[in-house]
Order: C-alpha cells, then sequence, then structure tokens
C-alpha cells in the first residue's frame, strides 16, 4: 500500500494530456518544461509520444535528464551566472542550449566552453530577458565568442491566466510582437515561448515550453483548456472531530501552497497547516479513521518538488513507482 501523504498520478489523464497536447503541439513543436513534473520516466513518456527536446529549469535538471538518456536538446530556460555551476553544465555530455540576456552572462558561459545559446527577450513579465533593442547586440556578442546562436526566447507567463481567451490571444500577439522583432535582430532558427496557459493561443513562437498540462493544478483548471487533473495528493485521515471537521495527514510540507489550497472533492479545504490539513465533508459524504482521500494541488511545480516519488495508478491499482529524480538544484 502507498505510503501517504504521496503523490498519485491517473494513468488515464495522463495518456490523454499526452495525446492531447500532441494535436495542437506535435513533435518539436512542443518543448516540455521537466521543472513542472521533475521525473526522467514521465519525459521518457514524452519521447515515445514523439517530442524529443526539452527545457530545463536548473543545472540538476540538465544533467539528471543527460544521464536518463534524454539529452538531445536540451535548453536550460535560465540565466546562470555562477561559475561552478556554469562549469558543471558545460561538462554535461548532452546538446545543451543556455539562456542569456547580459554581456556578463555571455562572457562567463563563453569562458567555460558553452557552445549554444538563445537570447533571452523581455516580452512583459517583470523577471529574465534583455530589451528586444539590445538582443541582437548580445546575438553578435555571442557569436563573436564563439558560440551558436540559436534563435530567441521569450516567456509571457504574465499572460497565462487571463480568462478571456479573446483577450488572451491578443495579449500574447502584442507580448510575441517584440519576440519577433527581437528575432528578426538576432537570426537563429528559435523562437521559443508560450507555456500551458497559452499553448494553443500562442501562435507566433514555433516552440512551446508548456509543463503543466502534463499532470494538471487548479489553478490552470480554472481556464478554458481540454486537460485533465492527472496528479493528486492522496493523504489518510487522521481524526475526526465532533463538531464536524476532519484532518488528513498532508500540510504545507506536501503541497505548494503559493496559489491557495488545494482542493478536495468531497467537501471543503479549511486551511492548511504543516503536516494537517483540516476538511469539512460536503453533503452525504461520510469519512472514517484512517480512510485516503486525494486533494488536487493549487500550483504543480512547487507540489512536485516536496516529494520524492511518485505512484502511477489506475483506481485504487497500483502500476508503477516513478522517483522525483530532478529534485533539487
Amino acid at each position: 500500500m502507498i505510503p501517504t501523504p504521496a503523490l498519485v498520478v491517473e494513468r488515464t489523464a495522463l495518456d490523454h494530456n499526452i495525446a492531447t497536447i500532441g494535436i495542437t503541439l506535435p513533435g518539436a513543436k512542443l518543448r516540455p518544461h521537466v521543472k513542472a513534473f521533475k521525473c526522467t520516466a514521465l519525459a521518457h513518456r514524452l519521447v515515445a509520444a514523439g517530442h524529443s527536446s526539452f527545457t530545463c529549469a536548473t543545472v540538476r535538471e540538465v544533467e539528471g535528464m543527460a544521464l536518463a538518456g534524454l539529452g538531445e536538446d536540451l535548453l536550460l530556460a535560465n540565466e546562470v551566472l555562477d561559475r561552478n555551476q556554469l562549469k558543471r553544465l558545460a561538462a554535461v555530455e548532452a546538446n545543451v542550449t543556455l539562456a542569456v540576456d547580459s554581456s556578463e552572462g555571455i562572457a562567463r558561459a563563453a569562458a567555460v566552453g558553452i557552445l549554444n545559446v538563445l537570447i533571452d527577450v523581455d516580452v512583459g513579465l517583470p523577471r529574465c530577458g534583455c530589451s528586444p533593442d539590445d538582443a541582437g547586440r548580445l546575438a553578435d556578442q555571442a557569436r563573436a565568442a564563439g558560440m551558436h546562436v540559436r534563435g530567441v526566447m521569450g516567456y509571457e507567463g504574465h499572460l497565462m491566466m487571463v480568462r478571456d481567451r479573446a483577450e488572451r490571444i491578443s495579449k500574447v500577439e502584442h507580448s510575441m510582437s517584440k519576440l519577433l522583432r527581437a528575432a528578426d535582430a538576432v537570426g537563429g532558427e528559435l523562437v521559443s515561448g508560450g507555456g500551458t496557459g497559452t499553448y494553443d493561443t500562442n501562435t507566433w513562437a514555433n516552440e512551446i515550453q508548456a509543463g503543466t498540462f502534463l499532470l494538471g493544478d487548479t489553478q490552470y483548471a480554472s481556464l478554458d483548456l481540454p486537460f485533465r487533473q492527472a496528479v493528486h495528493v492522496e493523504c489518510s485521515i487522521l481524526s475526526l472531530n465532533p463538531k464536524g471537521w476532519a484532518v488528513a495527514n498532508a500540510g504545507l510540507k506536501a503541497l505548494g501552497m503559493d496559489h491557495g489550497n488545494p482542493s478536495w472533492a468531497g467537501g471543503e479545504v479549511l486551511y492548511c497547516s504543516d503536516e494537517h490539513t483540516t476538511l469539512t465533508a460536503g453533503e452525504g459524504v461520510d469519512l472514517e479513521l484512517d480512510q485516503r482521500v486525494r486533494l488536487d494541488p493549487a500550483h504543480l511545480d512547487p507540489t512536485v518538488a516536496r516529494h520524492e516519488e511518485m505512484w502511477l495508478v489506475d483506481g485504487d491499482d497500483v502500476l508503477e513507482r516513478l522517483p522525483i529524480d530532478l529534485r533539487h538544484w
């Protein structure tokens, strides 16, 4: 029996999500972001579906993907300035591309022998990325240092949760116009961007870096997306209070909470504490001590990062243990 709290993944929902995104983004049009699921076993399933290039967020993810034989085309879509981490990245036996947005970042990457870069462009999210007007200069600097500039990337993360579809399309078009302007100055074959929230509305990037689609969370479930909730935090009822609430053995240390409480199909989540979640059952729902319930996380990525393994299931049948082997930095 699976020890709780634990991540469980419904196989039928997982298979549906992989098949569904492949209709819109077949093959190399999807560059799945492994930060969302941090599991090379799931990455192998995506390769089997035709997606062999991946996005990573950390050096550790790049190293782990390469060790798992998944290094055909890895993009580290994050700036790295730490010289020791850059040396680790340069030593990876894989085809690795690094995102850069500054002269210093290019110089440090070139100094350790990193060969492939994308110019990271600010398209409206107040995070990393150079000005579109500076992208051409940075590309010239990288080429002068002997690097291959594969193109540009820009993440419209500020638009992922725009509820109205027409508004989302309009705002993504405006955001991507900045990236296309930079692409004209930079050259190269890649215009990389997007995420689960804009996977089918960003038609300007030629590859989409979606990740949450694979397993799902309740934030993205609020949009008009065709994906199913595949991952749940399975936990056990520890206590039943005569005043009407129940307590499950999963809390802040098992759930990513930055997007709010998890959801529970059987009733309401009152609040989460370190090791507990307090629930009230809905009408007609009876709970017993040691009964198992499944919570749906509000934010997938940090939820997965709190666990060492997930379990592939078909209903109550456990099919496979999947190590979360890309954890940590």
